[in-house]
């Protein structure tokens, strides 16, 4: 094979998951929208650690350090695995959840999805670094609006 003709399977190639990763994000919001919290814990892998850095208001020059806290040393909006994701999932269940009684109207928006590295690993499996933006609003009752940005 010539070297244009690998170069655009390569490319091709990186379309495709490309595309595939976003179809991935794309269905995970649909599910959380949705309210269909079985079927995205059905995503996961167990090994999850699910991890969502609190924001702090930081002097310049200090940003890449301290704007984020930091897994396992500082306070985070999320910091958990599979099993107490499914713990929270089994509660809502219930019906018995006053965090959500009213329930919230939630949307997830998910943009400027990136592939930065992919790797085979050992296994057979594919590791991938993936980043991303995202906006989630959150609207319940009558006056309590949240918006997430990362």
């Amino acid at each position: 094979m010539s070297g244009a003709a690998q170069t655009i399977d390569a490319r091709l190639e990186a379309l495709l998951l490309q595309r595939e990763i976003e179809a991935f994000y794309y269905l995970e919001a649909e599910l959380l929208d949705d309210r269909r919290f079985e079927e995205w814990l059905d995503l996961l892998a167990e090994d999850i650690v699910y991890f969502m850095p609190l924001r702090r208001n930081v002097k310049y020059g200090q940003h890449s350090e301290h704007e984020n806290t930091r897994q396992g040393l500082d306070a985070a909006w999320f910091d958990e695995g599979k099993h107490t994701l499914t713990q929270r999932v089994a509660q809502i269940a219930t019906g018995i959840h006053w965090a959500e009684e009213p329930l919230s109207r939630v949307r997830h928006l998910v943009t400027n999805v990136q592939v930065r590295e992919a790797e085979d690993t050992a296994g057979g499996a594919r590791e991938l670094d993936v980043k991303s933006r995202f906006l989630v609003y959150r609207n319940r009752v009558e006056e309590e609006t949240d918006i997430f940005v990362g």
